[in-house]
């Protein structure tokens, strides 16, 4: 793994720079995941807005402070670790079965006769792709959670849309969503180089593909959530 991290890295900087499949890798990483990713977090933002008005109420008798809170939650964490989930079941799992069957396949072996680094062309369009998509839709998800949750706060707590920007302004700042940002292309970084790594591990079969699936999502979603920790834990400094 440390060994496909380094030869990545160095791929990034290192010619032949291999535009058309980064720009095929977006379009399948940006364009053809958005639709997914905008339906789920908008309804993970109208929970978090009624769950937080429900037990606010409880707790304190006034909900007030919900769009402030929910605003910080969703900016902070919500939006970044929604999305990259989201591209971790649906992108991941579509590399290492990719890759795992030009594995098994042997077409892997048959790019290095030919002089083709496969890191090279299979992995760094990917990870680029990947971290600019990632962090692209991890802003996109946070602009859509903020307005599914001014339309409930209307709806269903009574908040005028400028009551809730009012309230936000209050606990947000624009730090949060570079903060988001950056987490995104972290997020989005990670699920390239685990998809390739067990793909390019595959073994025979049908069955190898499988588990290199399986083995791609279980792994990027404990990665992502222990990255989220350092990174929340390393922002908390610099508030």
């Amino acid at each position: 793994m440390i060994t496909l991290i380094a030869e990545t890295m160095t791929g990034v900087f290192s010619p032949p720079f291999r535009r058309k499949e980064f720009f095929q890798q977006l379009y399948f990483v940006a364009n053809k995941s958005l639709i997914i990713i905008l339906f789920c977090v908008s309804f993970a933002a109208i929970v978090t807005i009624l769950e937080s008005s429900f037990h606010m109420k409880l707790v304190i008798q006034n909900d007030s402070m919900v769009p402030g809170f929910a605003a910080l939650l969703i900016l902070r964490e919500l939006g970044a670790i929604l999305t990259a989930l989201l591209l971790t079941s649906r992108v991941g799992a579509g590399y290492a079965s990719e890759v795992g069957t030009m594995q098994i396949t042997e077409q892997v072996d048959a790019f290095k006769m030919l002089g083709i680094d496969p890191v090279n062309y299979l992995v760094v369009p990917r990870f680029l792709a990947c971290v600019l998509g990632c962090m692209m839709l991890t802003i996109i998800a946070n602009m859509t959670c903020i307005f599914s949750a001014i339309i409930v706060s209307q709806q269903y707590l009574g908040y005028t849309p400028s009551m809730f920007l009012t309230s936000m302004d209050r606990f947000v700042q624009f730090q949060d969503m570079v903060f988001a940002a950056i987490k995104g292309a972290c997020f989005g970084g990670v699920i390239p180089i685990v998809a390739c790594y067990f793909g390019f591990r595959c073994q025979q079969g049908a069955e190898g593909v499988g588990r290199a699936t399986t083995n791609t999502v279980v792994v990027a979603s404990i990665a992502i959530i222990v990255i989220d920790f350092i990174l929340s834990y390393t922002f908390s400094y610099l508030y």
